[in-house]
């Protein structure tokens, strides 16, 4: 792919918030970061090599239980009661702070609104448990707005140009926390950018369409946040993003994060290109300015392209995360009190996460995500005309996107259950009670007028005559079927079938109150449910074009191009 008209090599985001005041540090988390869960709650995991709870022990035993437990892990799992939310943009916390740095670190904090423009998605239904997923755009700005940030990215005739979001990613944790799935973008990906409004300036940006990085100097972040629900139909709750010397800082107060080349490398040529990264065939621990030309570094991996670079960001994303969870590296609180102040002076967050105690609350539930329940992917895509820029791949970016709407983990490992035998309906057509809502008001295209209204007369064709409509519009990927408890499912199965739904569509939910149908932008037109690709088969795992890495491989190591070793 060839350079894209927007310059440069560049940075991805990277945050890590402090811990404030003693916020239950004594419920700490397990190495595989269960977060202590009793086996039987939802999202509970094993660690590795764990077998069989055991019985109950008398009370000497749990006594000298917890000795055992202090005695073998307890270094490793106090590093862990300070390590809360991911470094960077990354995952796994570590800042502590004591109280009376605590609004220190919140003043350290910057925060814009969460998402900019005039729309936004419905946020998902909880599910029977009251459990919803939680949703993460982490982004990386190129902006060169100080002296330390054309020193560290070069370019200096691009001091005055608005910042970029040239690394961009997703993090998805499931409402259960059992597993995370973590989406890379291209930057120069094709996509709408819808209308947005610059919170500062009241500057109006008409919608358009344009490279996903450029979506930043429309008004912010919450712009690129906009954008993104655009595109993939997926509710983010946060957004957090970091620049060059935010990288830099955050990446000495950790210490090394293990990467790997299968061959000496040099991420420079005659033309400039390049990030500076000289690294000799093998595995080396990366910090400070290297850590950032690892992370930027284009032209010397694979096909010196932006795909290249995502892998290597994920790769450098998963070691990172194994060696937090090792606790070995945030044990002094020199360490702790310096990545603290580096992480939050580094963060730009929404105005959702305006403190570090919501950053900390936020990073226990990431920590009770084991490592080997992670999954990072590169959204499926193919070139454009001229391979200028790319574009979602048909049906597999789709189902990519779709499977992290839906809750699914993108690892196939997901609980397999045998599925129970559908309940029967047990209230007459005539006497079924559910409100039909219109969610096709998409922030590009607008909504469709009169949805829920067509949908609600097709009912009353198909018998369902007792069903109504709501009028307010909401946005919605994909059309739903929400009920309240068990005794209605078998009566929310039978009017999806007779609408042509499948079972996917249909969702418990602790929130309901009666039972709704919300026609999604999926179903924009007509009276009969179109009909999806791969039928209704629901995706398990995310598909061979999205180059899936998990979490605990510690064999990944970055293909270097010929061009660029020595």
């Amino acid at each position: 792919m060839r350079q894209s008209s927007v310059r440069g090599e560049r940075s991805p985001g990277r945050r890590q918030p402090g811990a404030p005041q003693r916020l239950g540090f004594d419920a700490g988390l397990d190495e595989e970061g269960t977060g202590g869960l009793p086996p039987d709650a939802p999202g509970w995991t094993p660690a590795d090599g764990e077998g069989d709870v055991p019985s109950a022990p008398d009370e000497g035993g749990r006594r000298q239980a917890r000795r055992g437990r202090r005695k073998k892990g307890g270094k490793g799992r106090r590093a862990l009661r300070w390590t809360a939310l991911g470094l960077g943009l990354l995952l796994v916390a570590g800042a502590g702070a004591g109280y009376w740095y605590y609004e220190h670190l919140n003043a350290n904090l910057r925060k814009e609104p969460r998402i900019l423009g005039g729309g936004d998605l419905k946020k998902p239904d909880p599910n029977a448990f009251g459990q919803t997923p939680l949703n993460i755009l982490l982004l990386g700005s190129d902006g060169r707005n100080s002296k330390k940030n054309i020193e560290l990215g070069g370019a200096r005739q691009d001091a005055d140009r608005k910042p970029l979001a040239d690394v961009q990613m997703l993090l998805h944790v499931s409402a259960d926390r059992s597993n995370m799935s973590v989406i890379s973008i291209p930057r120069d990906t094709r996509v709408t950018i819808p209308k947005c409004t610059d919170p500062k300036t009241h500057e109006n940006f008409p919608q358009t369409t344009a490279a996903i990085n450029q979506s930043l100097q429309h008004g912010g972040p919450g712009c690129t946040l906009a954008t993104w629900q655009e595109l993939t139909g997926i509710y983010i709750d946060h957004f957090m993003m970091v620049d060059f010397s935010g990288v830099v800082d955050m990446a000495d107060a950790i210490g090394g994060v293990p990467v790997c080349v299968n061959k000496n490398v040099y991420s420079h040529d005659s033309k400039g290109h390049g990030s500076g990264l000289k690294l000799t065939e093998g595995t080396h621990s990366v910090k400070g300015v290297q850590a950032l030309q690892w992370l930027r570094t284009r032209y010397g991996f694979e096909d010196n392209t932006d795909i290249g670079r995502a892998k290597a960001q994920h790769m450098y994303m998963n070691s990172m995360v194994r060696q937090l969870k090792k606790g070995a590296k945030l044990t002094n609180p020199g360490q702790l009190r310096d990545l603290a102040e580096a992480a939050t002076s580094a963060l730009t967050v929404d105005d959702g996460l305006d403190t570090v105690k919501k950053l900390y609350d936020l990073g226990g539930d990431l920590n009770r995500v084991p490592t080997k329940r992670i999954t990072m992917v590169t959204m499926p895509w193919v070139y454009g005309p001229g391979e200028e820029y790319v574009l979602p791949k048909p049906g597999d970016a789709e189902e990519t996107f779709a499977m992290m709407r839906n809750d699914t983990a993108l690892d196939g490992k997901g609980a397999k259950k045998k599925p129970a035998p559908d309940p029967k309906a047990s209230t007459p057509e005539g006497e079924l009670k559910v409100v039909v809502q219109n969610g096709t008001n998409s922030t590009a295209t607008g909504p469709v007028s009169g949805r829920a209204t067509v949908i609600q007369q097709r009912l009353a064709q198909l018998g369902y005559t007792a069903a109504g409509t709501d009028s307010a519009l909401t946005t919605q990927a994909d059309t739903t079927i929400t009920y309240k408890d068990a005794a209605q499912r078998g009566d929310a199965l039978a009017l999806a079938k007779a609408l042509g739904l499948s079972k996917g569509a249909v969702k418990e939910s602790s929130s309901a109150t009666e039972m709704r149908l919300v026609v999604g932008n999926d179903w924009r037109t007509g009276t009969d449910y179109p009909k999806k690709r791969g039928g209704d088969r629901t995706p398990d795992k995310a598909p061979d074009s999205a180059d899936a890495l998990n979490g605990n491989d510690k064999t990944a190591c970055m293909k270097v191009n010929p061009d660029y070793t020595f």
